[in-house]
């Protein structure tokens, strides 16, 4: 390079520089004096002076499991947010959190997540939180101009793998062949069957198990406290279902197992021995995720692999399960985990402990598209779950995506800005739940008066007001 050429590179980066530096300082000051258009950002107008300033949903009532609420973040300069509820939460879950979010910046993302949190929890209950997230990440993209995926460092893949569940019957020839046209006509690279014990246990001598459970025994009692044990002849019979599927799926494609009911440990370390011919790519969730030691035991025990996550808050829980090695593979639901940022942290935590992350997702779109961006920029992710391949309308509900969503097993990556989608009005008005309305004020939740600090915890590790 010549030196003439090196006095000017120079000269024009020192120019760039002083440029952005005397933006960053006007910030303060857009009133007077606006800041100036940065090169390739899309600041639709002034970043440091956005605001939000309402928060209202949508819920749209889809089958399998339902209903799912949309979350629409918006600001004041006409920039606004989509996210998701997860399914079967209440909208309560986001609608509490209005009062803490109006008058903040949402290009603040981490210090806002740390800032809600604390409302959220196991399962359903991070519904509120997560929507907020993902909705903070879609107005950061549409601010800038880039998708979400390269704010988290870029991607690994242009698109992203499927896996779903398949509608199971009791009739083996019949599930073995909706497993077969999950694979042929549908184009998955991935499959997932439930099978638990209830498929066989109205065969006597299947299960051997108490009699005369209430309702709080059947429906709350986590596996081990319920005594349920299957029998060698209700092992044998969920085998047959089993090589039924392989047979007329092949060996070739992985294959998953959820659901198998309430059985006590060493009954699953039976199945996992029995299924080991079949190379099963997992069995999900076989008992609380929270028996560390029990799960550590099951896998160290059970040929066949075992995954569990989808209900899991944060990082956390992972770190434990990762650590110990007491899980085979993790399943985060974006839903719950904790959102797109905490999600992606969570793969790369389990990626320093030898741990692939799946995906689990039973929703809408919206936040269909928010896992879709976290898969793409994490490196050991597998296969994202969707519950939605036979509801026809599910792809309706936005626009701005390639179509169909769902292509040969795979959802493309969007390379638009933030979510990369925009809601068709008509189509979520058409299947809205009924007796809600589609994005009405929400005044009622404008200010709610409480005190958040967590006295007896150390503080945020963010900068600024919490309460």
């Amino acid at each position: 390079m010549s030196r003439k050429r090196s006095q000017i590179s120079r000269r024009g980066l020192l120019q760039s520089s002083t440029a952005l530096l005397g933006g960053a300082l006007l910030g303060s000051r857009a009133d007077a004096n606006p800041e100036p258009r940065v090169q390739n950002v899309n600041t639709n107008s002034s970043p440091s002076n956005l605001k939000i300033t309402d928060l209202r949903v949508a819920t749209v009532h889809k089958p399998g499991p339902s209903p799912c609420t949309i979350i629409r973040l918006d600001t004041n300069q006409g920039v606004y947010g989509l996210g998701e509820v997860r399914d079967l939460a209440s909208p309560t879950y986001a609608l509490f959190l209005k009062s803490r979010l109006i008058g903040e910046n949402p290009l603040n993302v981490t210090y806002l997540f740390e800032k809600i949190k604390q409302f959220g929890g196991d399962s359903r209950q991070a519904g509120g939180v997560v929507s907020v997230e993902e909705a903070l990440w879609d107005i950061a993209g549409k601010v800038y101009g880039v998708p979400i995926y390269q704010m988290l460092g870029g991607k690994f893949r242009d698109k992203i793998r499927l896996y779903a569940d398949t509608t199971e019957s009791k009739d083996i020839k019949v599930y073995a062949q909706r497993m077969k046209a999950r694979k042929e006509e549908m184009g998955l690279t991935w499959l997932k069957m439930d099978l638990g014990v209830d498929m066989v246990s109205d065969t006597p001598g299947t299960l051997t198990g108490p009699s005369g459970l209430n309702r709080w025994e059947s429906n709350n009692l986590p596996h081990p406290f319920l005594a349920n044990e299957v029998t060698n002849k209700g092992i044998e019979m969920l085998v047959a279902y089993v090589a039924a599927v392989r047979e007329a799926v092949g060996m070739e494609i992985p294959l998953s197992m959820d659901h198998l009911g309430h059985l006590g440990v060493n009954s699953i370390i039976r199945l996992g021995k029995a299924y080991e011919p079949y190379n099963l790519s997992w069995m999900e969730d076989v008992i609380p995720w929270q028996y560390t030691e029990m799960l550590q035991h099951i896998t160290s025990e059970s040929p066949t692999p075992i995954l569990t996550g989808e209900d899991i808050y944060l990082k956390e829980g992972f770190v434990k399960l990762c650590k110990n090695h007491a899980v085979s593979k993790i399943q985060p639901d974006l839903s719950t985990s904790g959102g797109i940022l905490e999600t992606h942290k969570i793969g790369d935590m389990a990626m320093e402990y030898g741990v692939p992350m799946a995906m689990h997702y039973a929703g809408l779109p919206i936040g269909a598209y928010a896992s879709v961006h976290c898969a793409a920029a994490t490196e050991n992710f597998l296969a994202c779950e969707n519950h939605s391949l036979d509801v026809p309308w599910w792809q309706d509900l936005v626009e701005g995506v390639e179509k169909p969503i769902i292509n040969k097993g795979f959802i493309a990556v969007p390379n638009k800005p933030g979510l990369g989608i925009t809601l068709n009005e008509d189509a979520v008005k058409a299947h809205l739940l009924p007796g809600t309305g589609f994005f009405e004020p929400t005044p009622q939740w404008d200010k709610e008066h409480s005190v958040d600090r967590l006295w007896s915890m150390a503080p945020p590790r963010t900068p600024g007001r919490v309460g």
